[in-house]
């Protein structure tokens, strides 16, 4: 046991950061860990804010899970720019290139301010249209404008969390991409109740001051990211000169973030349509769906902590010319994830109703929230697989393979066939829910038929 909370400790302090040698069960674990931590307080501004503002009301829940359908347009830009951050530094960590490694730092950090001003501009100018396309009602317009500004005026901030904490996995630092969302989780947690409900001094905003709690508390977990990379992580050490554009650099990072950002957004607009088809059945629909998804992805996250850990010891071993290591590894994560997963659904089915109730008390919004919940549990054993293998395309720096996986499962199965069961065939809301799982399955089929094929090991990052 002193064994255990001792290579605990390390976890979370992140003493290590090559993993191209030694015991990899050891290995998934430091990196897991961090991983996992992060990914849990990256869902807590999802989280937290849905559980203060449905104290507001169903329209403010509604409101935010428009808007949060709509910003996956700009997680798709910041989680290819991940991607791509992972693959290329942990290829360059596995060559013992820390030079290259840190270069290729700043050159993420241009790309992040360039993309995410363009689209902050867009988001700020059309905020009511963007509601409006997404089927919300006058309330939800009249209620929400102000929050999507704020959270696309954010854009640069979401961008760069997403793409630093993808940088600092890549190096294997995971520890520290985790306490920038720890920082910028408390930030968010305390200013969440005081600007939404007008605690003490602070203004009654509603669902708008959901929306700048989150936008400080990643303000301030950027604010972190950057001082790490300058002053603590010895290995990485961004220096100014990082930051002057490099042309080659840059299109290379360009070319693996652009097969990132193609599948995460093919999944993204996925769930928009989904989003959208629910929204023909009511705003109780819609909030008790959003609900349904901020607990399955608050769920899921140590199984997309494991899957990150794959994609960083595959592009480690990669760069450390060990391909079957690599292979090991990722089989490896994904039979853990598994073990973790199956007995996780058990659980989330049998209490469904309890679980969502802890969000809403309207009667509507627990049903269908629960009803979610119950049909997204069915695909947890496919999840396993899946993120596992996706992710692992995605650290080999192969992420044109996971796109068109998507674009097959999410846009020729998920979305036609939520549509077809739903409003054809009039099963309403239960026709989306079994989509989902529907497509996962394909997803983890289709995947494993690839990786086992190998062509990921001959990519040039």
């Amino acid at each position: 046991m002193k064994k255990w909370f001792q290579l605990l400790r390390e976890a979370v302090r992140g003493s290590e950061e090559s993993f191209t040698e030694g015991s990899i069960n050891r290995a998934i674990f430091l990196l897991s860990v961090p991983m996992i931590l992060e990914m849990v307080m990256e869902s807590l501004f999802a989280v937290v804010d849905i559980f203060f503002v449905s104290k507001v009301g169903i329209d403010a829940v509604a409101t935010v899970g428009l808007t949060e359908s709509v910003m996956t347009l700009i997680y798709s830009v910041a989680i290819g720019l991940s991607t791509a951050a992972t693959a290329t530094i942990a290829r360059r960590v596995g060559e013992g290139n820390h030079d290259q490694a840190r270069h290729a730092i700043g050159q993420v950090i241009l790309i992040s301010l360039f993309i995410s001003s363009i689209t902050a501009i867009i988001g700020i100018t059309f905020a009511s249209d963007l509601l409006r396309v997404m089927g919300a009602d006058a309330n939800v317009i009249a209620t929400g404008t102000n929050y999507v500004r704020i959270q696309f005026l954010s854009s640069p901030v979401v961008v760069l969390l997403y793409s630093l904490s993808g940088a600092l996995r890549g190096a294997g630092a995971a520890s520290t991409a985790m306490r920038s969302l720890i920082v910028a989780n408390g930030f968010n947690i305390l200013l969440g109740p005081l600007l939404i409900f007008g605690v003490g001094p602070f203004p009654e905003l509603g669902v708008t001051g959901a929306a700048i709690a989150t936008a400080i508390g990643r303000s301030i977990g950027v604010g972190y990211q950057l001082y790490a990379l300058t002053r603590v992580n010895k290995a990485l050490g961004l220096l100014w000169e990082d930051l002057r554009p490099h042309r080659q650099t840059i299109v290379n990072i360009a070319k693996v973030a652009a097969g990132g950002t193609g599948q995460f957004l093919v999944s993204s607009a996925s769930w928009i349509f989904l989003t959208r088809i629910l929204a023909e059945f009511g705003s109780d629909v819609v909030a008790g769906y959003t609900i349904a998804i901020r607990i399955i992805m608050f769920t899921l996250l140590p199984a997309w902590g494991l899957a990150n850990a794959a994609a960083t010891l595959v592009g480690q071993n990669l760069g450390a010319q060990k391909p079957d290591r690599a292979e090991t590894s990722v089989w490896r994560c994904a039979m853990f994830n598994l073990i973790f997963l199956a007995g996780l659904a058990v659980f989330m089915f049998f209490f469904a109703e309890m679980i969502v109730g802890w969000f809403t008390t309207e009667p509507q919004a627990i049903e269908m929230g629960a009803l979610g919940l119950k049909a997204f549990c069915l695909g947890y054993g496919f999840y396993a697989y899946s993120m596992v293998v996706i992710q692992s395309f995605n650290g080999a720096g192969d992420t044109r393979t996971p796109t068109v996986l998507n674009l097959v499962c999410f846009w020729l199965v998920q979305i036609p066939m939520a549509y077809l069961l739903a409003i054809v065939l009039d099963l309403g809301p239960i026709g989306v829910f079994a989509a989902v799982p529907t497509a996962e399955a394909l997803l983890a089929g289709l995947g494993i038929w690839r990786f086992r094929l190998g062509n990921w090991k001959s990519v040039k990052v």
